[in-house]
């Protein structure tokens, strides 16, 4: 079996810690070329991006910053122009009923590179409120006091 070839450009850590994914999809993404030269560079950013499913059945990502490709001339890129998600059209149609419930939301999680071409993780997610938030980092910090004491019984 051939070994994929996959190679993370960026990750969007705070998705998930703000939201409870419940569902994740991989799609391709709409590019021109200085924008995949600027992505091969890794000058992107996930900050406050959100995608949404239009009236014309199709997905887009918003707010996704990816820097002006440094070589670049006139025919460079605007940084944080609205790009295409390339699903199928099945996956779209579900993701329509998803999405008209109330709370639910599509972020993209990491971007990357399979096989030569970029690849988005997208996430149907959940906003998590405050209190889940602390409930989640004092767990987080229990589990870790609990290795660390196992780890100084040990020695």
């Amino acid at each position: 079996m051939a070994e994929q070839k996959i190679k993370i450009i960026i990750e969007n850590r705070k998705a998930r810690h703000d939201f409870a994914i419940l569902e994740t999809y991989e799609t391709g993404i709409e590019l021109t070329g200085t924008e995949v030269k600027s992505l091969r560079a890794g000058k992107a950013n996930f900050k406050d991006s959100y995608a949404q499913v239009t009236n014309a059945g199709e997905v887009f990502v918003y707010n996704f910053h990816i820097s002006p490709y440094e070589h670049g001339n006139i025919f460079n890129h605007d940084p944080l122009r609205s790009r295409r998600l390339l699903l199928h059209k099945g996956e779209i149609r579900k993701l329509i009923g998803k999405v008209k419930e109330k709370g639910y939301t599509l972020v993209p999680l990491k971007l990357y590179f399979k096989h030569g071409l970029v690849k988005m993780e997208l996430a149907l997610a959940v906003g998590k409120k405050t209190y889940d938030k602390r409930q989640e980092l004092a767990k987080k910090d229990a589990r870790r006091e609990m290795e660390r004491a196992i780890k100084e019984r040990n020695r």
